[in-house]
């Protein structure tokens, strides 16, 4: 907390644009994101619980599963409330203190999430083309040492970006042209050389999407080889299906937020880059829960077998 108040920000607090500033639209997108956001508190938070009590999903891929539904819900919650009084109110402010502090959060559970996403496709890769060794190289040990290993990259890109912020100076200027704390919108309100910033930006990022992009690029190579193997008709059709699942997510998460990132920063490409960022910000953590276990065969017997327990107390 001494850094934030060290900085020499003669602004103590910005006002955040929001998606859009159309007055007829502003109770429709208050409704549908209010919607979107119950669905991911409840589908996540509903995953957590499901894999926590049910010992049949204490394997590997459940325990990414439960990690990235954290994440997500944890995610979610940085920036959805904000979003949401942005559309109600005609002036939606934010501390200087607590902008920064959104923006390390947001940071720190997206690069997280980036490498937890890069776990499971090394988990899916291990599973089916080494499924011998499945138990000895994804063991608890190796497990662990990935996710911390994820949230380790996730605290050091943010702490490397919001440093960075700390260092500039807001002078006048203090509308977000967002509807949260973000970097290249706060890039654009600095009234002092920005240069080291974008130069941050470029180097994290760049490392952030194309590491993950890469080591999940190679081991869907290998089990997509794997699977061309599999005589049985069946058997490809199943791990297609999983496989196509995930790679859907990844595209969306992976695709969108390197289109927010890596383009110029100019007002033009900021519009684009806002509705670019809902479907990493709000409709990935949404649909996760969906792509990535309620198509599961053993998440829905484990939820079948929970609310058949549930109805019976209840009957009591």
């Amino acid at each position: 907390m001494r850094m934030l108040v060290r900085n020499d920000s003669l602004v103590t607090e910005f006002i955040l644009a929001g998606l859009t500033d159309r007055p007829e639209l502003q109770q429709p997108l208050f409704y549908l994101f209010l919607v979107m956001y119950i669905f991911t508190m409840v589908g996540n938070l509903s995953l957590i619980i499901l894999i926590s009590l049910n010992s049949h999903l204490h394997t590997p891929m459940y325990y990414f599963l439960f990690n990235l539904s954290f994440i997500d819900l944890c995610f979610s919650s940085v920036f959805t409330p904000k979003m949401l009084m942005n559309f109600v109110l005609r002036e939606n402010t934010i501390s200087y203190v607590g902008c920064m502090i959104q923006l390390f959060f947001f940071l720190f559970f997206v690069i997280s999430e980036c490498y937890m996403l890069t776990s499971m496709a090394y988990d899916r890769y291990v599973a089916i083309c080494n499924p011998l060794l499945y138990k000895v190289t994804m063991s608890p040990q190796v497990c662990s040492l990935l996710s911390l290993a994820a949230y380790a990259m996730g605290l050091a890109g943010a702490t490397a970006h919001t440093g960075c912020m700390l260092r500039l100076t807001f002078c006048d200027a203090k509308v977000i042209n967002h509807y949260f704390c973000d970097i290249l919108p706060l890039l654009q309100l600095s009234c002092s050389s920005t240069y080291v910033s974008e130069v941050v930006v470029l180097i994290v990022v760049s490392i952030n999407i194309t590491v993950p992009s890469a080591t999940i690029l190679i081991s869907y190579i290998f089990i997509l080889t794997s699977i061309l193997r599999i005589k049985s008709t069946q058997g490809r059709s199943k791990a297609f299906s999983t496989c196509s699942s995930h790679i859907a997510a990844i595209s969306l998460f992976f695709g969108s937020a390197a289109f927010m990132y890596l383009k110029y920063s100019s007002p033009g490409c900021m519009e684009q880059g806002k509705v670019s960022s809902v479907f990493y910000t709000n409709v990935g953590p949404m649909l996760n829960p969906l792509i990535y276990s309620l198509r599961n065969k053993d998440i829905r017997v484990a939820l079948r077998k929970a609310l058949a327990q549930i109805q019976r107390r209840s009957m009591l």
